[in-house]
C-alpha cells in the first residue's frame, strides 16, 4: 500500500509539473499549433517542440536521422538504433511504458506508433495534458512520408525532406535496376521454429517487393504459421531469413535437417539473409531493401560494380 501511495503520489506531483508549464505557456501567449497524427487524431503542440519523447525503437532511429536526437528527452529500453540511443533516460518496454517516467520528463511530444504501442497509452497521456502524435505505417511508402510528418512536427521540415527526397531517390534506383526482371518466388521467414512467414498486407512484404521478390504465402494475416510440408509442395526460389542467423552455418544446417533439405533452393544454395532493420519501419529499412535486392538478382546489380571497378 505504501509503495502505491508513493507512486501515485509521484504520478500527481508529475502531472502538476507539466500542468503548471501548460499554465505557464499560456499565461506568456506562447502559441500552439494543431496537427492531426496518422490514426486521424487531432493534436495540440507548442509552437516548438524542445522536449520529444520516444515510444519505439523505428521512431528513435528517424529522430536521430533526421538530426534531432540531442532533443530526444527520454525513449524505451528497446531503442538501441544508434548506439546513442542507448544512453537516454527509458521510460521501459514500448507495449507497457511507466506513465510517470514519461510525464516526469516534461515532454513537448510524446511520438508513438499504432503499431507497438497501446492506444490505452496515448489516451491517458492525453488526458494528462501530454500531446501524443501517433505514426501507423503500413508500407514502405507510408514509413517514409511519415518521417516528412514527424519532421514537421519536431520542426525539423528541412532535414527530413533532404532525408526523404534521398530515400526515394535510392528506392528508385534499385526499381531501375529490377526493371523487367521477374519478381524470385520466395518464402521469407521471421521464425523458423514454428515457421512463421509474412502476410501479403505486412510493410516487409512491401519491403520485399520493392527487393524483387513475391511471396509464396499469399494470405490475408500479417504473420501465418506455415506447414513445411506445405513449402516443399511450394518450392519457393528462395529462402529469405530475417535477422542474424549466421549465413554460412544456416545453409549447412538445413541441408541437414528433413523436409528443408527437399527444398530446391536449400540445395541451389538459394538462401538470403536481410538484417532485422526490416522489421522496423524506419530509414535503415532501405539498407535492407538495397541488400536483400542485391541478393535476389544479383546479375542486376553486377554491370554497375564492374563499371564501378573500370573507373
Amino acid at each position: 500500500m505504501i509503495g502505491r501511495a508513493l507512486a501515485l503520489a509521484a504520478l500527481t506531483s508529475a502531472m502538476l509539473s507539466v500542468g503548471e508549464r501548460t499554465a505557464t505557456a499560456a499565461s506568456r501567449g506562447d502559441a500552439t499549433r494543431v496537427v492531426v497524427d496518422e490514426t486521424g487524431r487531432r493534436v495540440t503542440l507548442p509552437a516548438e517542440v524542445h522536449r520529444i519523447v520516444s515510444l519505439a525503437p523505428n521512431l528513435t532511429e528517424t529522430i536521430y536521422a533526421i538530426g534531432a536526437g540531442a532533443r530526444l528527452a527520454g525513449d524505451t529500453d528497446f531503442c538501441d538504433v544508434p548506439d546513442e540511443a542507448k544512453s537516454k533516460p527509458h521510460v521501459g518496454a514500448p507495449i507497457n511504458p511507466s506513465l510517470e517516467a514519461i510525464v516526469a520528463l516534461k515532454p513537448d511530444v510524446v511520438l508513438a506508433s499504432a503499431s507497438i504501442n497501446w492506444p490505452a497509452t496515448a489516451d491517458a497521456l492525453l488526458k494528462m495534458g501530454v500531446p501524443v502524435y501517433t505514426t501507423d505505417p503500413h508500407s514502405v511508402d507510408d514509413m517514409i512520408a511519415g518521417i516528412a510528418h514527424i519532421g514537421e512536427v519536431i520542426g525539423a521540415d528541412a532535414a527530413a525532406n533532404s532525408l526523404v527526397a534521398g530515400l526515394r531517390a535510392r528506392l528508385a534506383a534499385v526499381e531501375e535496376k529490377l526493371a523487367g526482371r521477374t519478381p524470385r518466388r520466395v518464402l521469407l521467414i521471421v521464425w523458423d521454429d514454428p515457421l512463421i512467414s509474412i502476410g501479403k498486407h505486412t510493410f516487409i512484404a512491401d519491403a520485399l517487393r520493392l527487393s524483387g521478390g513475391a511471396s509464396v504465402i499469399d494470405v490475408e494475416q500479417n504473420w501465418p504459421h506455415v506447414g513445411l510440408e506445405h513449402v516443399v509442395r511450394l518450392q519457393p526460389e528462395f529462402l529469405v531469413f530475417t535477422g542474424d542467423h549466421g549465413e554460412a552455418s544456416k545453409l549447412d544446417e538445413l541441408r541437414e535437417k528433413k523436409v528443408w533439405r527437399e527444398l530446391e533452393a536449400v540445395k541451389a544454395g538459394r538462401v538470403a539473409f536481410i538484417s532485422g532493420e526490416v522489421n522496423r519501419p524506419a530509414p535503415k529499412l532501405i539498407d535492407a531493401i538495397e541488400n536483400l535486392a542485391k541478393q535476389l538478382h544479383p546479375d542486376a546489380f553486377a554491370k554497375s560494380a564492374d563499371a564501378g571497378g573500370a573507373r
